[in-house]
């Protein structure tokens, strides 16, 4: 089906739509072979607080933005390969429902549909697409992803040292590695993690101590309740923790 849609003339003016609704901020959608597959509003976590945001799915690629005037307008566009996309259900908590990671080698981050057969169809989706691309093109599944930024509202002490108090002269910052809330003491630190930038990004202690030793360990919480399983630290130019869809 999308073979047969990727040069019709209802393919190409839906994605037209879409481009002229990003404006000339906006990338170019418009390529051989590029089919819009569906498209929906998703709440996304960031990191002051969930935020509704427009998602566009391709046969090759995800698209979303902030959300100006809807079905109309769309600024800071963002573009996600699918090859690098792995995604991960999450467990219903609270008023958060419905959601599911969306996880690549550069930017990881939970999204939640408005129903379960919403979020049922759009991760069916977005697994098929993933797997005819890596059909296609003979690549393995990424096995490496960035890390999941904790919320800024889930954590009142640094999530290292467990004694500092957050408050407006004790900013948040967050470890690029393992997307914990950590105090600045904590996260002074900086190393290069290719897959994120071309310098060198915050991390904390505890995970710089792992890099530089070659030991890093596996130490991504998705949600609150996978904290306590991660070691505690034993220790005490990117731009620090805006929020992330500011910079975004």
């Amino acid at each position: 089906m999308v073979d047969r849609l990727a040069n019709s003339e209802a393919n190409t003016r839906r994605i037209s739509i879409v481009e002229n609704c990003f404006g000339a901020a906006g990338q170019p959608l418009t390529i051989p072979g590029r089919v819009l597959i569906g498209e929906g509003v998703l709440t996304k976590l960031c990191r002051k607080k969930p935020k509704a945001r427009q998602f566009f799915l391709f046969n090759d690629i995800l698209v979303y933005g902030n959300i100006v005037i809807q079905k109309k307008k769309y600024n800071k566009q963002h573009i996600i390969p699918l090859e690098n996309v792995t995604i991960d259900s999450i467990q219903d908590e609270g008023d958060l429902r419905n959601g599911w990671l969306i996880k690549t080698p550069t930017k990881s981050f939970a999204v939640y549909a408005a129903t379960a057969t919403e979020k049922s169809e759009w991760m069916n989706h977005i697994n098929k697409c993933v797997s005819d691309l890596l059909s296609k093109s003979g690549k393995t599944p990424s096995n490496e992803h960035a890390a999941v930024w904790v919320p800024d509202s889930e954590a009142t002490v640094c999530m290292r040292c467990q004694k500092a108090k957050f408050t407006p002269v004790n900013r948040r910052h967050h470890c690029r590695k393992c997307g914990f809330v950590v105090c600045g003491p904590c996260s002074e630190k900086r190393f290069l993690l290719p897959s994120q930038s071309s310098k060198p990004v915050r991390i904390c202690d505890f995970c710089f101590e792992l890099l530089s030793t070659g030991e890093m360990a596996t130490c991504q919480p998705a949600r609150s309740d996978s904290y306590s399983q991660c070691p505690k630290s034993p220790l005490n130019d990117v731009s620090d923790d805006e929020d992330e869809d500011s910079s975004d």
